[in-house]
């Protein structure tokens, strides 16, 4: 018997897993049918009261399962009032490793449109190097950007310096500042304050990357003149295709793993 997705919200991330759970071989219907649904799609992240999320997960049968990306404790307890399941697909590190690839050429799209330079031969100093900040130092070079790597840890440093970047330590972050006026952020803490800000050269861009609240003091790059864009859900404003793929090949690699896969 064919299984139901009821898919809540219709932005293009939302309308393009609907296709991909379509293809897969799912009945799909709109927020109306959650009553007469195996499964739940929540967009991320959730606004628990302007989707109104609680009369949806009400309208739910006991048996459904929910599944939502950066859940949020109101849309947890929603879920909990309503006596549903609610799975966090964002917290699959596969769906992290992949969404890292439209977040960097997100970043390289504002680069480009932002500064009045090539990324060819430009220096440009990213912070950090988790997913993201490989993911985005590798398409810079790609490109012939002079990439230097400012990282926390040896290990990072060195698989930086491998992949053919220059690698500094985080503590120099100051002395380096000086050199770049292009900075991508990938850090999920403070380390552009007032003080690092103020090492920039004149007409610099930061570009952050990093969730909330970002790793870049805004009030102060306003203040000292300096461009920064806290560049949020790239992702899904630069590539609302592939993104909404990514979630369901994830939400499908969920339910292949408890065994729901037909």
């Amino acid at each position: 018997m064919q299984k139901t997705f009821c898919i809540v919200g219709t932005d293009p991330r939302q309308r393009a897993a609907a296709r991909a759970l379509q293809r897969a071989g799912y009945h799909v219907t709109g927020a109306e049918g959650a009553g007469n649904a195996d499964y739940i799609l929540l967009p991320m992240p959730l606004d628990a009261g302007k989707a109104d999320l609680a009369r949806i997960l009400r309208a739910a049968r006991p048996d459904t399962l929910a599944l939502g990306g950066k859940v949020s404790a109101p849309v947890r307890a929603a879920a909990d009032a309503a006596g549903i399941e609610l799975v966090d697909y964002f917290a699959r590190p596969e769906l992290a490793s992949l969404n890292a690839v439209p977040t960097a050429e997100g970043c390289l799209c504002l680069l480009m449109q932002l500064r009045d330079r090539t990324i060819w031969q430009s220096p440009i100093l990213v912070l950090g190097y988790g997913r993201v900040g490989r993911a985005v130092a590798r398409r810079l070079q790609v490109l012939g950007a002079v990439v230097t790597v400012a990282a926390r840890s040896p290990e990072q440093r060195a698989g930086a310096r491998c992949a053919g970047c220059r690698a500094a330590d985080l503590t120099q972050l100051r002395r380096l500042l000086p050199g770049f006026d292009a900075v991508v952020n990938t850090i999920p803490a403070s380390v552009l304050g007032r003080e690092e800000l103020s090492c920039l050269p004149q007409g610099a861009l930061v570009i952050d990357l990093a969730s909330m609240p970002g790793g870049t003091d805004f009030a102060a790059a306003k203040a000292l003149g300096v461009r920064a864009e806290h560049a949020l859900s790239l992702p899904a404003r630069c590539a609302p295709q592939t993104a909404g793929e990514l979630v369901a090949d994830t939400v499908l690699n969920i339910l292949e793993e408890r065994g729901e896969r037909e």
